[in-house]
């Protein structure tokens, strides 16, 4: 999102708290910014908090690069401005400055020619269909332009600025809402007005059939590494998922973010992702794939909920995006396999075999150390090898049925079955104790 961002914007204002410092997020966003190329200001708010350090801010930005014009030799070095969005400090100065470089850097567009922008964001709306906010870069759009977007096409049957309020035309650097596409955009996608609609038609069906052939070779090409890959990640468990949200931009997020989550042991497929509320294609892809469906801020329709139901595909209805994420992680430590570890109780050595009619063969043990308990599972080791390993049959001590015997008693152990047994083998007891799973390590894994 930042990179889509930094390429359609003309300068980019870094806003760092002066309390806090520079932050993970600000250093990728300078990152980005650099990238594309673009003029950076750098306003530091929050000056009227008393624990503020404006001149720390400063120095963290100037060791990445963002030198302050009072430091810079001869004059040239980046723009910051100290103010306080709360107490409105120095925010006309602020937009001064934005002129200032905007007037230096004077970038040039074409009123006259055909409308060039880039798709912003894009959602579906039940009234109005599928609706992509552009920003138009270059030219000016009218009503009725037919144009192309993405592997989409359409006419502009209307037109919004960003309070609601119907245009007619929208020039150079003005974002629009724009009505009467023909399918979802993505964000990022160029949005370029044609000469008719036949025209936009036709690149926009070319497009989506290079799209299909290049999905269709990427997914039956066959290498040696990626045989090896799959056999080295044969035990590797897989939680498919399908994601729909309210906005191209929120999808893409959560794709990418969920992906991210894959480890060596649980790997995180978003086998399908679209914008929209949750319908029955959903549903049955799901069914399908036995695939999770997430819904970010949109609901299941009337008649996909209760195929849901019927088909017992989950669905799983979020709005906050780390909420969700610590739900995933939560599944993919149910997709792994349960792990048991063996605790030792006792040790007893059998002294004495007894074969008795209808009752089966017995083993005469003393306890060396430890416990033998009645409902504990027992190994039968001979010479360190392992002979049995199962429930304990009965217990008793003389006559009598005993829940336990302790170190330095004797007992009479049977074995539910197993008879080969020997003076001088070595009973152990323990119990067995379920661990939580392990996700293991991150994966690199990419959207």
């Amino acid at each position: 999102m930042r990179a889509r961002g930094a390429k359609v914007t003309d300068i980019v204002v870094i806003v760092v708290a002066a309390d806090d410092g520079v932050m993970p997020q600000t250093l990728e966003a300078i990152d980005h910014a650099k990238a594309a190329n673009v003029p950076i200001i750098v306003a530091v708010n929050k000056i009227d908090k008393p624990e503020a350090n404006p001149e720390r801010v400063k120095k963290q930005l100037a060791d990445r690069g963002l030198i302050p014009e009072e430091w810079a030799v001869g004059g040239e070095g980046t723009v910051f401005v100290e103010v306080s969005a709360k107490k409105r400090i120095n925010l006309d100065l602020l937009l001064e400055m934005i002129c200032l470089v905007s007037d230096i850097r004077a970038p040039k567009a074409t009123p006259g020619r055909k409308a060039v922008g880039s798709v912003i964001e894009a959602k579906l709306d039940r009234g109005r269909g599928a609706v992509a906010t552009v920003l138009v870069q270059d030219g000016t759009l009218h009503l009725n332009d037919s144009y192309i977007v993405g592997n989409t096409f359409g006419k502009v049957r209307a037109m919004f600025d960003d309070r609601g309020r119907p245009l007619e035309e929208a020039g150079p650097s003005t974002p629009v809402e724009v009505l009467g596409l023909e399918a979802m955009p993505d964000s990022g996608d160029t949005f370029l007005v044609v000469a008719d609609r036949d025209k936009a038609k036709g690149i926009a069906q070319y497009r989506k059939m290079k799209e299909r052939d290049a999905q269709l070779a990427k997914s039956s090409r066959v290498s040696l590494e990626g045989l090896a890959e799959q056999i080295r990640t044969a035990g590797v468990k897989d939680l498919a998922l399908i994601i729909k949200g309210d906005v191209t931009g929120s999808v893409e997020v959560l794709a990418d973010s969920l992906v991210r989550m894959s480890t060596e042991k649980v790997r995180v497929k978003v086998i399908h992702s679209g914008v929209g509320s949750i319908t029955e294609s959903d549903v049955l892809l799901a069914a399908a794939s036995n695939a999770i469906i997430i819904g970010f801020s949109v609901r299941p329709e009337r008649k996909a909920a209760e195929l849901a139901q019927q088909e017992d595909v989950e669905i799983r209805l979020h709005s906050i995006i780390y909420e969700l994420q610590d739900e995933m992680r939560l599944a993919m430590l149910g997709l792994l396999e349960p792990t048991f570890k063996e605790n030792y109780v006792g040790r007893a050595e059998i002294i004495n075999v007894f074969r008795i009619p209808k009752v089966g063969t017995i083993a005469g043990c003393r306890v060396l150390d430890g416990v033998i308990r009645r409902d504990a599972e027992v190994k039968v080791m001979r010479g360190g090898e392992q002979l049995f390993k199962g429930k304990i049959g009965s217990l008793k001590r003389f006559k009598d049925d005993a829940r336990e015997v302790t170190n330095g008693m004797e007992c009479g152990i049977g074995l539910g079955g197993f008879t080969d047994l020997k003076e001088g083998d070595i009973v152990e007891a323990f119990s067995t104790e379920k661990l939580a799973a392990d996700l293991g390590a991150l994966t690199t894994a990419k959207a």
